[in-house]
């Protein structure tokens, strides 16, 4: 186990106070409100760190970067926003899935993410394309003379 450092303690508490999956990015910004100074490398380090140890547990989603939340949750799934990427835990489960699996499969595991909008992202507008054919552009014609 690494000794706890300043900036050790800052990517920890990043993660711990946001409550939901951070990127390193987005755990960088937090730290460094904390800890100015403290360089990217740093946290893509410790929070490797960080998992080996069990202090924390990667979320990955489909085609997505991972991101990092505290160990030791409840089985949970995750909301993902649509407008701002931001995701959420998600305490709830439909429960067992087996189910839906072929016949004779055996479910070990699942992971369910929802999409959607946050309560922080406002409603879409509806472009024009959606709403109907763009308004008619005037065209020139070549003068022939």
């Amino acid at each position: 186990m690494e000794r706890n450092t300043r900036q050790r303690q800052a990517i920890y508490d990043a993660v711990a106070e946001a409550a939901r999956p951070l990127l390193p990015q987005e755990v960088h910004g937090a730290a460094q409100a904390l800890v100015p100074g403290l360089g990217i490398a740093t946290v893509y380090r410790t929070l490797k760190a960080l998992v080996e140890e069990g202090g924390l547990r990667t979320v990955t989603l489909p085609a997505e970067n991972a991101r990092y939340e505290l160990a030791g949750h409840q089985h949970h799934h995750h909301f993902q926003c649509m407008q701002c990427q931001r995701v959420f835990d998600v305490h709830a489960c439909p429960g067992d899935l087996s189910r839906l699996a072929p016949a004779g499969f055996t479910v070990e595991d699942h992971d369910l993410t929802l999409y959607g909008r946050c309560n922080d992202c406002p409603a879409k507008r509806p472009s024009a394309a959606r709403g109907g054919a763009a308004p008619p552009r005037a065209h020139a014609r070549p003068h022939r003379g």
